[in-house]
């Protein structure tokens, strides 16, 4: 039980500090985030608790798929947030996102990839 609090409580820290530091910088806010942290501690805790490499392995591999689908919300993000403020911006960019991964699903099931 330690171990699982312990686990939460670093990554949520690590969530804290992006948005504190984002309050002061947000350029500096946005690097950290953009850095693969959170997936380097979900690799972290997969090694430490024993999972096989197999499974750690994967866990990398379909992030990578999965991130590709989300970076044009970033793009339409400032965009829309200009015209439509901050909630429908969101869930315009969350649509957006779940359009672009099933357009990539599709994509990538023609070169024997299947990321669903």
């Amino acid at each position: 039980m330690a171990w699982i609090i312990t686990k939460y409580l670093l990554s949520a820290g690590v969530i804290v500090l992006i948005s504190e530091v984002a309050k002061r910088s947000d350029k500096l806010g946005a690097m950290i985030a953009a850095l693969p942290i959170v997936t380097l501690l979900a690799m972290i805790w997969l090694h430490v608790e024993n999972q096989p490499k197999e499974k750690i392995t994967n866990y990398a591999w379909y992030t990578f798929w999965y991130v590709l689908p989300t970076l044009p919300m970033f793009l339409a993000f400032p965009f829309l947030h200009q015209r439509l403020g901050f909630w429908l911006s969101l869930a315009s960019c969350a649509a957006i996102s779940v359009v672009c991964f099933v357009l990539l699903a599709s994509l990538l099931k023609q070169f024997g990839i299947d990321i669903l």
